[in-house]
């Protein structure tokens, strides 16, 4: 079963109430990542004991704010549609991801998920099939180089990328430029305090390695076919690992019907286990397969 006959069978009743929004749900989850990020960043601030230890923490709950704006991109985590343009837009700065841009690049992405060719978080180039690509491509430098392009060619260049409509290019215009000019303040800053470095620079850079290995799971090994269920994996992880990415490790469902909020999405699950043909045990165990396959195919690797 396919991810659209599978759709298509479930009754009205269960459709609607899994695609039910909640400001409540999505606030209270927000409040509590909030909270713990917040913990962490007094706790730099103040320098407490061991503080130092913080900075991992810290760095994943910035770097996993990529799920939260993902998320917004959807509409989903919020019943109301200005908090989640608000929150899609603050977290575009701790992560330099600009949000409206970002919303089309995604929406392309589940229009053409895992297409070597069309699927933009391809964009032509093959996954990672050889260690030093890999250790490249979790050190996340491919990841801060394309957002510093994108930023520059969004704020002074041509936005010219066949899945950004041309009504957005203003708008996508100004954001770009507003968030170089806060980032020009931001590194003016470190001039009179390293508080920056410690709180923010540092921690993004210590936590990208995680998410980068988090999302090649999200589709790496999967192949190249139209059927959500089959090129998105669902990985079975720990409630921590849930939490802090919003569920997102249910991605096959996501990719399946995603008008499903987060906090449905694993009550979906439940209707879509026995279907998926996509899965691991954890993210460990993913890592490993990924490894094998690459030392074993690693054309398969690069274009699964």
């Amino acid at each position: 079963m396919d991810h659209r006959t599978l759709i298509a069978s479930l009754p009205t009743e269960t459709k609607f109430a899994l695609i039910a929004r909640s400001d409540s749900a999505g606030l209270r989850h927000l409040g509590l990542y909030g909270t713990a990020l917040a913990a962490c960043t007094i706790g730099i601030l103040l320098q407490v004991p061991l503080w130092p230890l913080l900075i991992l923490p810290q760095g994943l709950l910035l770097v996993f704010l990529f799920t939260l704006s993902h998320e917004c991109t959807h509409q989903t985590p919020f019943k109301s549609r200005w908090i989640n343009e608000a929150v899609g837009h603050a977290c575009a700065i701790p992560i330099a991801l600009p949000f409206v841009w970002f919303r089309y690049f995604h929406l392309a992405h589940h229009k053409w998920t895992n297409d070597p060719a069309r699927d933009p978080e391809l964009a032509g180039k093959p996954r990672p099939d050889s260690w030093p690509s890999l250790l490249a491509y979790l050190s996340g430098w491919f990841y801060w180089r394309g957002m510093v392009q994108t930023l520059l060619q969004n704020a002074f260049g041509r936005i010219d990328a066949p899945y950004l409509p041309q009504r957005q290019h203003a708008a996508m215009r100004r954001e770009a430029r507003v968030l170089l000019a806060l980032y020009g303040l931001g590194t003016l800053s470190l001039i009179y305090s390293p508080l920056l470095f410690w709180i923010w620079i540092l921690p993004v850079l210590i936590g990208q390695p995680f998410l980068r290995l988090y999302l090649l799971a999200e589709h790496g090994l999967c192949p190249p076919v139209a059927n959500m269920l089959e090129n998105s994996r669902t990985t079975f992880t720990t409630r921590i690992v849930r939490f802090l990415a919003w569920n997102m490790p249910y991605h096959a469902e996501h990719h399946a019907f995603p008008n499903v909020p987060f906090h449905k999405l694993p009550q979906f699950h439940t209707l879509t286990r026995a279907h998926l043909k996509s899965t691991s045990d954890g993210y460990a165990g993913f890592t490993t397969s990924y490894a094998r396959a690459m030392h074993r195919d690693p054309i398969r690797s690069s274009s699964g």
